[in-house]
């Protein structure tokens, strides 16, 4: 590349000396759009790749990032990410990472400080596959997103000492830029950043055939069933379970349900709730549980499943919730007033999980 430089150069020069006007601006042009689209990304920007449709995790030191004291770009209304009011939560060192997203995707990057006690803030922007901008220098982006700490509480809300935000892809690519920073004082810490990025699959990831068993229910009882995530496949492409006419898991929760599924059928009668748990043999196993109820003549399963009359989902928490303690169990309820519905429970490995045995209760009562 730096010989097809010099080259060129050479010959712009001689292009030059012979011309003048409009000719010497077109060739000076010409070699402006050329840096550009060699534009390479700085040396103080660390590259990340993000897998899709997994978690990407990586560690860093604030002690590797360096001070921006010019901080006016973020409140420009081509940026918009945060006020000058909220300069002082951006005032210590920036350590900054970039990675790319694919078009129809969503990801959530998500800042976790070793110190609990630390006080960081997280800010990222969304510009073109070309773009290679870097604050300060930016001067306009797709979009911008912040989180810091709260100036004051948010009526049912929690805030601990993570941040995280979010952005998506419709129909084009892009490169998405992060900055880990804090107050004045923040220049020593280590923290991880995870990228959990959901992405349509490619159409050629086949389908396997799904492994579904016949499970009968009863009123007043409990019957259990066993089975094995190996015996089952995965579902490549799940953007089935956050369409709204589904509204199962939103697709940021995919990694969740990224292994194996396996599928018990089973009926809800009329006037009656449904208790549905799972309960994996390794009690360190993650796996997650999902059930949709729709009519009692549907023949249709993930990923082709487009509506359904409700549908519901169990999985591990990203944090804790308060006055709420979780184990390796998961479970989701059902209910019918005057139909009854066909009922499709769907059991599935987290982050990538393909084995694992399990029992499954499913427990109908009457009304």
């Amino acid at each position: 590349m730096a010989f097809i430089t010099r080259s060129l150069l050479r010959s712009l020069n001689l292009g030059i000396n012979k011309t003048s006007g409009m000719k010497t601006t077109l060739i000076l042009s010409f070699l402006l759009v050329f840096n550009a689209a060699f534009a390479q990304l700085p040396d103080n920007v660390t590259k990340i790749d993000a897998t899709p449709n997994a978690v990407t995790s990586v560690d860093g030191k604030m002690e590797d990032g360096a001070k921006i004291d010019d901080l006016t770009w973020a409140s420009r209304s081509s940026i918009a990410c945060f006020p000058g009011t909220q300069n002082t939560k951006f005032r210590g060192n920036h350590v900054l990472y970039m990675f790319e997203i694919p078009a129809y995707s969503e990801v959530t990057v998500r800042l976790i400080p070793k110190d609990k006690k630390a006080n960081f803030s997280l800010y990222g922007y969304q510009v073109g596959t070309t773009n290679f901008s870097v604050v300060p220098d930016l001067s306009s982006c797709v979009s911008c997103e912040a989180d810091h700490k709260w100036d004051y509480p948010k009526k049912g809300k929690t805030q601990d000492h993570t941040r995280s935000i979010e952005f998506n892809s419709i129909n084009n690519g892009y490169n998405i830029f992060i900055g880990v920073s804090g107050p004045a004082d923040l220049v020593k810490g280590d923290f991880t950043i995870e990228i959990d990025l959901v992405s349509r699959v490619d159409n050629s990831d086949k389908q396997e055939p799904l492994k579904i068993y016949s499970a009968a229910s009863e009123k007043g009882k409990v019957i259990t069933y066993t089975g094995d995530l190996a015996e089952g496949c995965k579902i490549y492409d799940m953007t089935w379970a956050a369409r709204s006419s589904m509204a199962c898991f939103p697709g940021t929760q995919n990694s969740k349900f990224s292994g194996n599924h396996i599928f018990f059928v089973t009926e809800l009668p009329p006037y009656s709730d449904m208790l549905i748990t799972l309960i994996p043999d390794d009690k360190k196993a993650n796996m997650s549980l999902y059930a949709y109820q729709d009519g009692t003549t549907k023949d249709v399963y993930p990923p082709d499943v487009s509506s359904c009359v409700s549908c519901e989902a169990d999985h591990k928490w990203d944090y804790p919730k308060k006055g709420k303690t979780q184990d390796h169990t998961r479970s989701v309820k059902l209910n019918a007033i005057q139909n009854p519905y066909r009922v499709v429970i769907g059991i599935a490995g987290a982050d990538g999980l393909t084995t694992g045995t399990f029992q499954l209760k499913i427990q109908v009562t009457g009304r």
